[in-house]
């Protein structure tokens, strides 16, 4: 492990441990605001930007769940041009019921409706996902921004993963395959 990744480590058990003792978790936290929880809407409303980076996410569940383990996920994008610029989607970040870290994984373009970038142009832009601000949450933002340095190397692979599944889908036409409804999550790591 590199001294980012293990400083990255530290950093990820820092924010939970900060959180832990305040009687909060990464998914209690980013949903601290929301009145309620709906299925499919974007917690915190208007999704999180970050000015500086051009990191953005935001946090949603599923009804029903189709995993009774996982209870949402984080969509992590990046606009390297700024809020109006392309967005580009890195990876999904689940957490169980009491905020701990599940899986990383990619999806299909269909799913976000991204701007499309294949694999080897967007893995040097996982060094772009910085959103450590103060709000909505200092200590979730912080606690993604490690995510993605202490697991980059798999969330690069996981991408790379995604395109070859693409590929290797249905009809074996890439640009088609993007839009086959029946092809969801295309690459998964559970640390």
């Amino acid at each position: 492990m590199s001294d980012a990744s293990k400083r990255a480590d530290e950093e990820i058990r820092f924010c939970e441990a900060i959180m832990a003792k305040s009687g909060t978790n990464v998914l209690l936290e980013t949903l601290r605001d929301a009145p309620d929880l709906t299925a499919w809407s974007h917690y915190p409303e208007g999704d999180v930007f970050d000015l500086v980076s051009g990191a953005q996410y935001y946090y949603h569940c599923h009804s029903p769940a189709g995993d009774a383990e996982e209870h949402g996920h984080f969509h992590c994008f990046v606009r390297p041009e700024g809020r109006e610029g392309k967005v580009h989607h890195l990876a999904a970040i689940g957490v169980d019921p009491y905020g701990k870290l599940l899986r990383i994984f990619t999806v299909n373009h269909w799913v976000v409706g991204d701007d499309w970038l294949e694999s080897e142009a967007t893995i040097p832009l996982l060094a772009r996902f910085d959103i450590e601000m103060a709000r909505p949450s200092y200590l979730v933002n912080r606690w993604l921004t490690a995510i993605f340095v202490r697991y980059e190397a798999e969330i690069a692979e996981l991408i790379r993963q995604r395109d070859l599944v693409i590929a290797a889908h249905a009809a074996g036409d890439p640009a088609a395959n993007r839009e086959d409804r029946t092809l969801e999550v295309t690459s998964e790591f559970r640390p």
